[in-house]
Parts: structure tokens; sequence; C-alpha cells
């Protein structure tokens, strides 16, 4: 039996290498793997994900600014995304029931089904990525991304709210 000379990375090496995997899996649009989502609908999907959400806080509504803040993208995009979703019939613009002057963003039928299939697209992507891993290491890194996501979330109300 041959055994490695290579020692486990020490805990400073491993976190040091979460950033580049970031960068990496941004770079490798890792979610599409088998190119079966164009990257115009990749894009409608951070709107619509962004829409469906809804507010992050008592009084917010979804408009196109709050879409360019989440995205971090200048309002001039942000309108040019949201507008490509309305002509795909994915949102429809409607008035604001607190200001009538404001206009918020809705999801269609449309809208929900493109979400759902990208949704079910997600997963057989993570399933097909971490196929050779033992389930329990599949379902805690599932947990853990899950967890991650929600404390990024956490830490960003926090810092707006004080």
């Amino acid at each position: 039996m041959e055994t490695s000379t290579q020692s486990p990375p020490r805990a400073s090496e491993l976190l040091d290498a979460v950033g580049p995997a970031f960068s990496r899996l941004r770079r490798t649009q890792a979610l599409n793997v088998e190119k079966q989502v164009s990257r115009k609908d990749m894009t409608r999907t951070l709107v619509l994900n962004i829409v469906q959400d809804g507010p992050e806080h008592e009084g917010q509504e979804i408009t196109v600014g709050v879409v360019g803040e989440r995205l971090a993208v200048d309002p001039s995009v942000a309108s040019r995304m949201v507008s490509d979703c309305i002509t795909a019939g994915y949102l429809v613009r409607a008035a604001s029931q607190r200001d009538g002057r404001r206009t918020i963003l809705q999801l269609t039928a449309d809208g929900h089904e493109m979400l759902d299939r990208f949704r079910s697209h997600q997963r057989s992507a993570f399933e097909r990525i971490t196929r050779d891993w033992p389930e329990v290491e599949r379902l805690e890194f599932a947990r853990l991304l899950i967890k991650y996501v929600d404390a990024i979330a956490e830490l960003q109300n926090e810092s707006e709210s004080a």
C-alpha cells in the first residue's frame, strides 16, 4: 500500500483557497455544466429570483432600483435587464400600493414557470457535479452552502440597519 507523502492542507491554506475557488466557480458557471440554459436565461433568472425573493425589510418594494442594488449594477443596466424580462413575458410592471408614482415588479405565470425549470436544472447540475461524492458529503455540503448564503444575507441586513 502506497502512502501519500503530502500532508493535508493547514487550516489557513484551506481558508486562503476559498476566495480563488469562488472566483473559479463564478467563471465556470458551474450550474450550467450541460449547457442547457442560455446565457441570456441565466441573466434573466438573476432578476427573477430577486423579484421572487421579495422585500428584505418592512416597507421595501421590488423596483428596478432594488434589482440594481442587489445585483450591484448601474441603474441603466438593471433597467435593461428588467426590460428584457418584461419583453420575454416573465415580469410585469405594476403600480405600487404604497406610492402610486412608483412602479414595482411582479412575476408572471411564465416567470414562475421559468424559475421552476431553472431550479430543476440547478438541482440536476448539483447532483451531476457531486455524483461521485458520498451521499452524506453531498447533503452536508448542500446544508452548509445554504447556511453560508443565509449568513451573508443576515450580515447584509445588519449592515443596512446600522
